[in-house]
C-alpha cells in the first residue's frame, strides 16, 4: 500500500466507492467521474504505479476481473460496444499513479470520441522497431 495513493485507500476501504466486484487481488468499482454510463474501473489491490511494475499474477487477475465485469455490463446497461482502457504515465494521461482498467460501456452516435485516422505507417521504421522490440523481448 502506498500511503497518499487514492486507490489503495480505497481498496483498504478508507474512502468510500460503489463496490461491484471484489476478489483476492482485484477491486472494481463505479468511476466517479464516467465518461459514459457503467464507466467502471478494475484496480489492482498491491500497489503498482503501472504495468511495468505491476506483478504478472495482479495483471492476470485484473484481465480477468475485467471480462467478469465486461459480461455483467453487457447483461445490466446493454452497451452496443465497449472500451477497455489503461494508461501508464502522465504522457498517457494516466490521473491515479496506481494499475487500473477502465471499462467503458459505449453506444453508437454516444458523442463521445475515441478514433484517429488510419494513416500508413513508415514501413522500414516499423521494422527497425518490431527488430528492437523483439530483441528486448530476447
Amino acid at each position: 500500500m502506498a500511503p497518499d495513493c487514492v486507490f489503495c485507500k480505497i481498496c483498504d476501504g478508507d474512502l468510500p466507492s460503489m463496490r461491484v466486484y471484489e476478489d483476492d487481488r482485484t477491486l472494481a468499482i463505479m468511476d466517479i467521474n464516467p465518461l459514459t454510463s457503467g464507466h467502471c474501473l478494475i484496480i489492482a489491490k498491491a500497489h503498482a504505479p503501472t504495468i511495468w511494475d505491476a506483478d504478472p499474477l495482479d495483471l492476470q487477475a485484473a484481465i480477468t476481473a475485467a471480462q467478469k465485469v465486461a459480461v455483467a455490463l453487457k447483461t445490466a446497461v446493454k452497451p452496443d460496444g465497449l472500451n477497455m482502457l489503461q494508461a501508464n504515465g502522465a504522457a498517457a494521461f494516466q490521473s491515479v499513479p496506481h494499475y487500473h482498467l477502465h471499462l467503458i460501456p459505449r453506444w453508437n452516435d454516444d458523442g463521445k470520441g475515441f478514433d484517429w485516422p488510419v494513416v500508413a505507417g513508415n514501413r522500414g521504421q516499423i521494422q527497425a522497431v518490431g527488430e528492437r522490440l523483439r530483441e528486448a523481448i530476447g
